[in-house]
This record gives structure tokens, sequence and C-alpha cells, in this order.
């Protein structure tokens, strides 16, 4: 069956995971960071995406980035793959391929997700890999540029993040606020699905908006038809017995 092609619409935001193949690193060393994320501003630069958000796991990437072209995002990811499986294979000498198949994505709906998205990311190192005890000590994430004021070249502030107040200290310091809440479970189990399913993270009334735009459904539908319905009820209470 052949793929559906990715959501996407320039101008709002999506949620990228790349990992390595067979969970294998794909950074040992400071310089293979560094040369991951010199890559990524220059593939974002030429193929006009802006990063608001990112973490460099050791064997996966997450990015919040918004594409303003259609083919802004895969380009991106093409180019930064090419220079990065080139250096990488050639600093450890080995061969062949080094991601897990295609990057997921999700379409992210910017009101209810964006900041979430932005914490999910920057809380990684804490969360799921327990390498540190809180964000600021993780060096390889956009935390300190975004709570901070960090200089970080790569990272460019989505709209909300800029809604958080009128000065940058205000801005860093709303940010940091956002951190003292634990994300739900509900929420981070939503945002994994989405983005390993390839469906849209958004609203009900922001995916009745994108089924719309680009003429596709935007999410599961749900199975057995209408569960509210008298004729489903009347089903359901027949297979309990």
């Amino acid at each position: 069956m052949a793929r559906l092609p990715r959501f996407v619409l320039p101008g709002h935001p999506q949620h990228v995971v790349l990992r390595g193949n067979n969970r294998e690193p794909i950074f040992h060393a400071e310089a293979d960071y560094r040369f991951y994320l010199e890559k990524l501003k220059q593939a974002c630069d030429k193929h006009d995406c802006a990063v608001h958000a990112y973490a460099l796991m050791t064997n996966h990437v997450h990015l919040l980035l918004t594409p303003y072209k259609n083919d802004g995002l895969p380009k991106t990811i093409q180019m930064l793959g090419r220079y990065y499986v080139q250096y990488f294979n050639y600093r450890y000498k080995r061969t062949g391929t080094l991601w897990e198949g295609r990057y997921k994505a999700t379409l992210i709906d910017s009101d209810a997700y964006a900041l979430t998205c932005y914490r999910y990311i920057e809380l990684n190192p804490v969360r799921a890999a327990g390498m540190v005890s809180h964000p600021s000590e993780y060096a390889w994430s956009s935390y300190r540029c975004n709570a901070l004021g960090e200089a970080d070249s790569l990272v460019v502030p989505h709209e909300l993040y800029q809604s958080l107040g009128g000065s940058n200290s205000e801005r860093q310091g709303a940010y940091r606020a956002l951190f003292r809440a634990h994300i739900a479970d509900k929420t981070l189990d939503e945002i994994r699905e989405a983005t390993n399913k390839a469906w849209v993270l958004g609203s009900g009334q922001f995916k009745d908006k994108i089924d719309a735009q680009l003429n596709r459904a935007s999410a599961p539908r749900a199975r057995g038809g209408d569960r509210k319905s008298d004729q489903y009820q009347a089903g359901k209470r027949i297979n309990r017995v």
C-alpha cells in the first residue's frame, strides 16, 4: 500500500522525531552533537524552516519546527541526513544506514499544543531518559536558550512563545514557570500517538479545519460507527450477554 503524504501546512509547526537504526546511538562525542546542530541550521536556512525547540538524545532527536514551504520539512531532513550520515560513517569507520526508516512527524495545533510540545521535547532528557534531574542541566537541548536566554543561533521563537511577555526576561520567566507543572499522562500519550502514527495533533475543531483544507482525514475514524447512536448502544448491550 502506498504511503499517504504527510500532513503539511506551511506556517504550522511540526513535532519531528528521528531515531537511530535499531535504537543504536547516533551521537558518541561532543563533536557529533555540534556537527548535527550546525548542519540542521544550514538545512533550515536553505529550505525555509524555523526550529523552535529541540533535544538531541543519544539515539534519537526531537524537533519542534515550522516549515514555510510545502517541501521545506522533507528537504531539510533529507539534506541534514545526507551530511550527517556521511560524517558519522567516516568518523566511526562504518557503512550502511544510520536512521530507523522514515522520520516521524505530526502537524500541531499551535494554540493548543505548541508550548506543550516545547516542554515535551525539552523535558525528554529528564522524563524519558533520566539523564539529568532538570532540563537546564542538559547541554544538547533548546531549554537554556528558551528559559535562560543562552545564545543559540538555531532557535527561532514561535509566536506563542513571544506572547509570554513583553521582554526577553519576562518571556523567559514565564517559560520557566510552565515547567513547574507536570504534563498529564493523557497529553503525553496523545503527543506520542499522533507523532508515531503521523496524525494531526490538536483540538477537534482544528482537525476538522485540516480535514477540509487537505481533503483527507486528519485522525483515525472511530470504529463501529456512531457510538452514541441507539443502534450502536443496542448492539453493545447484546454483545455483553
